[in-house]
């Protein structure tokens, strides 16, 4: 009776390592799709489709300056990269994000606090009148994309 009695407890401790293993291959197999499902959204990005506008001459001047030092990250008409969001996005309307919100963000940087690609440095290389003629730029690209002010 006794050797049957140790024999059951064996195999249902058995069963539970089992068990147990079963569950911590699921788990790890869980996670590593999750990881590899994040790395993949931000690896990719997100870009909009951007239309060209018609631009003003001073635009035209914040384009040039945009091209040079801003299109690597925030790529060609501020669509979008895999290394920065596109600017032509509601999120960077002027009721919420202002042009000075643009001015504090080329002198002083920004912490990541909209989109996962982390946090921007500053650009002291861009003078405040060039990051105007930016602000010019993304603001005429916004406009004709029907991205305008709405107040939060």
């Amino acid at each position: 009776m006794k050797k049957r009695n140790r024999l059951r407890a064996m195999k249902k401790r058995q069963r539970m390592v089992l068990l147990a293993v079963v569950a911590w291959i699921v788990f790890g197999v869980v996670a590593a799709l999750v990881i590899v499902s994040r790395t993949t959204e931000e690896d990719s990005g997100v870009t909009v489709q951007v239309t060209p506008a018609a631009l003003s001459e001073a635009a035209v001047k914040g384009e040039a300056v945009f091209n040079a030092n801003c299109a690597e990250c925030h790529g060609p008409n501020a669509a979008g990269t895999n290394l920065g969001p596109p600017l032509i996005h509601d999120i960077y309307n002027p009721g919420h994000h202002s042009d000075q919100a643009f001015y504090l963000a080329a002198a002083n940087g920004v912490r990541a606090h909209h989109w996962p690609y982390g946090d921007m440095p500053a650009q002291s290389q861009v003078s405040r009148e060039e990051v105007g003629l930016v602000i010019r730029y993304i603001r005429e690209l916004q406009e004709a994309n029907g991205i305008v002010a709405k107040s939060y």
